[in-house]
């Protein structure tokens, strides 16, 4: 083990062409069954998924096209099908014809509703980015002094070394060396708030896990050091990689550990400990698990932790744990709280890993 301690979404090109692909797969597969059976309307009837799936992630247009190729291979089937009753045959293929044209024409009129709700998640998740990096400006603002003084305190150096009689050509080297290593690292604290601030669709790739949570921490170790939080953690030998888009992934790990933090303000600071877990769940996926001893958890309230607008806190807007819940369950995992034995609560989720079957 290792231990550490610290203190329809926008689909991309590849998922749009796998789910593509899954949907003319099922229309092979039902042409197939409804071409070689006699059972017309049993099947043809199921030809309605196509646009009911097609609607999350295709325009209008590739649904209708989608609806009028399956309404083809209904009619098509019907003709080449060899069996079946004469006389209930045709009016089974037409009930069939006219579920999909109605299936289609619903999914037309409820699809800008659905965009709507897609629109206004991201619009949530958003204004969750912006809160939580609000509550962080002190932190990031210290992020960023300590590289930039150091470059001041450098390049100082490296004109004393220059004007030196005679210069020290040498030393200038490495106060100069400095001065690039410096402005590195405060490029990387600028580019991470950025990332985590900017809107930008899902990209989902293989991350390590321990990885991704080591640099969330990178930007706010001065805000666990300023409320006198220890923090360890712990990642099992072996960890597979994690599939997930790394901003989203480290959001809701920024919004997990804000709060356990935030949970502890009343605690004594010797009793200020937190602790990220990841370990290997049931099935697979990777358990991601930050465990405070603050104030608890009251256990009527921890079914409704993860609704929209609820909140326990007085100035709280009752969104951050909602998000959490959409992205986690977005990825294909779950979110969960539990309360701890010893006092405080813990937070899980589960993410996708080589491992899991994923979809």
């Amino acid at each position: 083990m290792k231990i550490a301690t610290h203190d329809p979404q926008p689909v991309s090109r590849t998922g749009k062409a796998l789910r593509l692909a899954g949907l003319f797969a099922f229309m092979a597969g039902l042409f197939i069954a409804d071409t070689l059976t006699d059972l017309e309307i049993a099947i043809g009837v199921l030809y309605v998924a196509v646009p009911l799936v097609a609607a999350s992630f295709l325009p209008a247009r590739a649904i209708l096209l989608l609806s009028g190729l399956c309404l083809g291979l209904l009619l098509t089937s019907y003709e080449l099908t060899s069996g079946g009753d004469p006389a209930a045959g045709p009016i089974n293929r037409s009930i069939s014809v006219i579920v999909v044209i109605a299936a289609t024409m619903l999914v037309l009129r409820i699809r800008p509703a659905i965009l709507a709700g897609v629109a206004a998640r991201e619009q949530l998740a958003q204004v969750a980015r912006v809160n939580m990096l609000g509550e962080l400006t002190a932190s990031i603002a210290h992020e960023v002094n300590q590289p930039l003084s150091a470059i001041a305190n450098s390049g100082n150096a490296g004109l004393r070394w220059l004007g030196a009689q005679p210069p020290n050509l040498d030393k200038a080297r490495q106060a100069l060396a400095r001065v690039v290593s410096d402005a590195e690292r405060a490029a990387s604290v600028i580019a991470r708030v950025r990332s985590l601030a900017r809107p930008v669709p899902p990209h989902r790739e293989w991350l390590n896990a321990l990885d991704t949570v080591e640099e969330i921490i990178a930007l706010i170790r001065d805000e666990l050091t300023r409320n006198q939080v220890t923090l360890t953690i712990e990642s099992g030998e072996g960890m597979p990689p994690v599939l997930a888009d790394k901003v989203q992934v480290q959001q809701v790990l920024l919004n997990l550990i804000l709060n356990a933090v935030e949970a502890m303000g009343t605690t004594s600071p010797g009793g200020r400990t937190l602790r990220i877990r990841i370990s290997l769940a049931e099935g697979g996926q990777a358990l991601f698990s930050v465990q405070d001893k603050g104030i608890g958890l009251k256990t009527d309230n921890v079914e409704k932790l993860f609704d929209a607008f609820h909140t326990t806190k007085p100035d709280g807007m009752g969104i951050g744990l909602a998000v959490t819940r959409s992205i986690v369950e977005t990825h294909g995992g779950k979110v969960w709280a539990t309360a701890n034995e010893e006092g405080g609560a813990s937070f899980h989720f589960t993410l996708p890993t080589s491992r899991t079957d994923i979809p």
